[in-house]
C-alpha cells in the first residue's frame, strides 16, 4: 500500500484575500508615517561626530585608576551597590508576588471576577516605569540605594506575580485534589501541593527578573536612586570620557557575568 502523501495544490488566491493583504500593508505603512509625524526631529548636531569619537576614545582608553581606590566611590563599590539594589529589589518582589499570584490565578477561584481583579491590579503596578517609581520613593525616603531597591521591588511585583500566576494555572491538580479528598484545607493544599510544584518556576522566573533588575538598577542612579548610574551621569555631564569608558565597561562585564550565571542556573532547573 502506497502511504506516500500527495502534495496538495496551493490554495488559490482570491481577489478578496489579495485586497485584504494589500489593505493590511497600506494600513501598516500609514501608521508608520503617522507615527513619524509626531516626532520633531531637529537633525544631527554638528558636534555629534566629535562627541561620538570622544566616547569611543574613552572606551579604548578607560580610566583604570577609577576601578578601585578604597574611597567607596570607585567603580567596584558602585557596581557592588548596584548588585545589592537589584538583589534586594528582586527579593522583596519575589516574596510579595506569591500571594498576588494566587490572587490572579483563575484556577484557584470559583468566581471569575476574583482572578480578573488580581490581574487588573498587577497590570496597574506594571504600568509605572522604574524611573517614575524611583522619583516617587526619592521623595519618600530620600535619594540613594533604598529608593532604588523599593522602586525595583514594587515594579517587579507586577511582572513576577503575573509569571507566577501563569505557572500556578498550568500546575497538575492531582496532588491538590488528593489533599482535598483527605480533608486538607486550602492552606494545606497551598503548602504541601502547590508551592512544592511551583518552586522551580518561582526560582527560574526570579533569577530571570534579577537579570533584568541588574540592568534597571544601572539606570536608576541617573535620577539619584543609587548605583552606578549616578557616577555615570556625572562623568557624562563633565565630559570625562575616560571615566565614562571604564564605567560602561564595568556595566557590560557585570551584566554579561550575571546573565551567564543566571542562565546556567535556569537551565539546571528546567
Amino acid at each position: 500500500m502506497d502511504t506516500t502523501m500527495k502534495k496538495l495544490p496551493p490554495k488559490p488566491v482570491t481577489a478578496k484575500s489579495r485586497a485584504i493583504k494589500w489593505g493590511g500593508w497600506i494600513i501598516f505603512i500609514a501608521i508608520i508615517i503617522w507615527s513619524c509625524t509626531g516626532i520633531d526631529f531637529g537633525g544631527i548636531k554638528p558636534t555629534a561626530g566629535q562627541i561620538t569619537g570622544a566616547i569611543f576614545n574613552g572606551l579604548f582608553h578607560p580610566d583604570w585608576s577609577y576601578v578601585y581606590n578604597g574611597s567607596g566611590e570607585d567603580l567596584v563599590s558602585q557596581l557592588w551597590q548596584t548588585l545589592c539594589i537589584a538583589f534586594l529589589g528582586t527579593f522583596i518582589s519575589a516574596i510579595i508576588s506569591v500571594p498576588f499570584a494566587f490572587w490572579a490565578a483563575n484556577t484557584r477561584h470559583k468566581k471569575f471576577w476574583v482572578s480578573e481583579s488580581g490581574k487588573i491590579v498587577l497590570t496597574f503596578i506594571r504600568s509605572f516605569p522604574e524611573i517614575v517609581l524611583a522619583l516617587m520613593f526619592i521623595k519618600a525616603v530620600g535619594p540613594g540605594a533604598p529608593a532604588g531597591a523599593l522602586a525595583l521591588g514594587l515594579h517587579s511585583v507586577g511582572m513576577l506575580a503575573m509569571l507566577f500566576s501563569e505557572a500556578i494555572e498550568s500546575l497538575d491538580d492531582g496532588p491538590a485534589e488528593a489533599i482535598t479528598a483527605a480533608g486538607g484545607s486550602k492552606f494545606n493544599v497551598a503548602v504541601f501541593a502547590t508551592l512544592p510544584d511551583l518552586m522551580p518556576a518561582i526560582v527560574s522566573n526570579t533569577l530571570y527578573r534579577f537579570d533584568v533588575s541588574v540592568r534597571s538598577a544601572s539606570v536608576l542612579g541617573l535620577v539619584g536612586a543609587g548605583g552606578i548610574g549616578y557616577p555615570l551621569i556625572i562623568a557624562l555631564n563633565y565630559r570625562q570620557w575616560s571615566r565614562v569608558g571604564i564605567i560602561l565597561l564595568g556595566i557590560i562585564v557585570m551584566v554579561v557575568v550575571i546573565d551567564w550565571i543566571s542562565g546556567a542556573i535556569r537551565k539546571k532547573l528546567v
